[in-house]
């Protein structure tokens, strides 16, 4: 490994992180009057023997789930630690509301939560995070700051999503900037983030070096759990550490709260109830259940999500209420799926499930609750792109998304999708916009009955983001059964894919919500926050 990539030393990231540099919101809360006025609100530092004896967060914080009243924040120590916040509604933490967070053990890899409630609406809020050791000692880690704006039940709304990071072997590049296109996501100061899924990818390796388009070298930051695939539950974990390791992405979480979902690559490519790994040689864990267990795990630990209650402990599909003009519903489109097959049955089935049928029904009912002008379906796949998955044994090709190719009728996985539209036409449920990602370029697509296969179904418009920081790709064919046109995409050009960020051909996407004429105005913005798209919806 060479000097430029090799991961910094304990020793030196102490020095960063006493300096403030290595903390994900030190930067843009830097603290007035140095570390003594930090602790100025009661909170004097332990008594220590050695700097040694302090937990280090070399994570940062990160807040998610953010509601009327609540948010969620999450941090990581380095050792047996418990977790210690001070949030305030100024900068100089007057009258700050302190608590004490649950406990970090290695069960968790040291990761804690804790949800901030009883927050006023329409507020900045200012965070103060630290770690004290579970040590004799009660050595208290350096603080960390943030902060984070409230929602409010009047006021125009912003917020900014995308999905896949570090994938395709695309890591960390200190000398390009890191992952800087999470700066220019964190510049248009957005109220929240939804990551649409491929939050890392557990199956894509990591190597100091790649030859990207023109001969051009990309050179990664580097660590063991990433340089192979992922298999043992510490790898996983890695994986989620390496992208913390950037910067960009900690400063970004310490003032974005975000709404997490996940697909395929927390796990193991396209993987569903038919994935085989046995041909597979960079795998030694060959149980496919294993690894998801071990990925979910992992993805549990990590993501600044609020926990579902002990029914489902490991559910990732929700409702984020965020005042009247916007609910966000959360989907899942990788728990609950059928085998990857040809897609083609003419009936619904185990075997054609996509959503599942629970979470199907939850997701009508909840539609039909909600009282915001903007409904937004959270989605990690867009519906009509055709997403293929190889060719099963008889040669027939599998599909890894909704679509099936065919261009007719709704068949297999679309039947699925069929039902919801049709049930969202029929309660005359209005203003319903579909986001995702998954495909590695950006994307509008207005889905038209008039010229469908199965018309039952309102129109709408899905708007697809991505990648962060990834190979890109595109565009994929589209399938007709449900009518899409293409209103505009940007991809590489034809015959060539898997470019670097190098490409420029990075995008995320940002809805901008005005409160007094309710108007939601989608752009798509590349790699440095130049804007190449945009198209404003008037509600119904």
């Amino acid at each position: 490994m060479s000097e430029s990539t090799k991961k910094p030393s304990p020793d030196s990231r102490r020095l960063l992180l006493k300096s403030g540099l290595a903390l994900g919101g030190g930067l843009a809360l830097p603290m007035t009057g140095g570390l003594g006025r930090a602790w100025a609100a009661g909170q004097a530092p332990a008594i220590v023997a050695s700097d040694a004896e302090r937990p280090l967060m070399e994570q940062g914080i990160q807040f998610g789930d953010m509601t009327l009243g609540s948010t969620m924040l999450w941090s990581r120590a380095d050792r047996p630690a418990r977790l210690h916040v001070e949030y305030a509604l100024n900068p100089q933490f007057t009258n700050a509301v302190k608590r004490v967070g649950p406990h970090a053990l290695d069960n968790t890899d040291f990761t804690a939560r804790l949800d901030l409630t009883g927050l006023p609406a329409d507020r900045t809020v200012y965070v103060r995070t630290w770690f004290e050791s579970l040590s004799n000692s009660r050595a208290k880690s350096e603080p960390v700051l943030g902060q984070f704006r409230t929602p409010a039940l009047k006021r125009d709304v912003r917020f900014v999503w995308g999905g896949d990071t570090a994938g395709q072997g695309w890591g960390i590049n200190t000398s390009f900037g890191g992952m800087k296109i999470y700066e220019s996501m964190r510049r248009v100061q957005p109220d929240f983030f939804i990551h649409s899924g491929d939050t890392i990818y557990a199956d894509g390796p990591i190597s100091e070096t790649v030859t990207a388009e023109g001969g051009r070298t990309w050179t990664n930051i580097v660590t063991p759990e990433v340089s192979k695939v992922a298999e043992t539950l510490a790898e996983y974990r890695g994986r989620f550490k390496y992208n913390l390791l950037d910067e960009n992405v900690r400063r970004f979480n310490a003032e974005v709260p975000q709404i997490w979902q996940w697909d395929d690559h927390e796990v193991v490519n396209n993987w569903s109830a038919s994935k085989d790994l046995m041909n597979d040689a960079r795998y030694t864990v060959k149980d496919v259940p294993l690894l998801i267990a071990r990925g979910s795990r992992a993805f549990q630990e990590y993501a600044p999500f609020r926990p579902f209650t002990a029914e489902e402990s490991e559910r990732v599909y929700r409702h984020i209420p965020y005042g009247p003009l916007l609910d966000v519903f959360v989907v899942d489109m990788r728990s609950y799926r059928g085998p990857n097959t040809d897609n083609l049955q003419l009936t619904e089935s185990n075997v054609t499930a996509f959503l599942g049928a629970e979470q199907v029904e939850w997701l009508k009912a909840a539609l039909r609750r909600s009282r915001a002008t903007w409904k937004v379906i959270a989605a990690d796949m867009p519906i009509g792109l055709n997403v293929g998955d190889g060719k099963d044994a008889a040669g027939n090709n599998k599909w890894e998304a909704i679509a099936n190719g065919d261009n007719g009728p709704a068949k297999g996985r679309e039947l699925e999708i069929a039902g919801l539209l049709r049930a969202i036409k029929q309660a005359s449920i209005k203003n319903v916009v579909w986001l995702t990602a998954d495909v590695h370029y950006c994307a509008a697509h207005q889905y038209e009955p008039a010229k469908a296969q199965f018309q039952d179904f309102d129109g709408f418009w899905e708007f697809v983001a991505g990648p962060l920081n990834a190979g890109s790709f595109g565009p994929n064919g589209l399938d007709a059964t449900f009518g899409p046109r293409v209103d505009f995409f940007k991809a590489p050009p034809a015959g060539q894919a898997n470019l670097s960020p190098f490409a420029g051909l990075q995008f995320f996407g940002e809805v901008n919500i005005d409160a007094s004429s309710r108007q939601f105005r989608v752009a798509f913005k590349d790699i440095d926050g130049n804007e190449v798209y945009s198209k404003t919806l008037s509600p119904v």
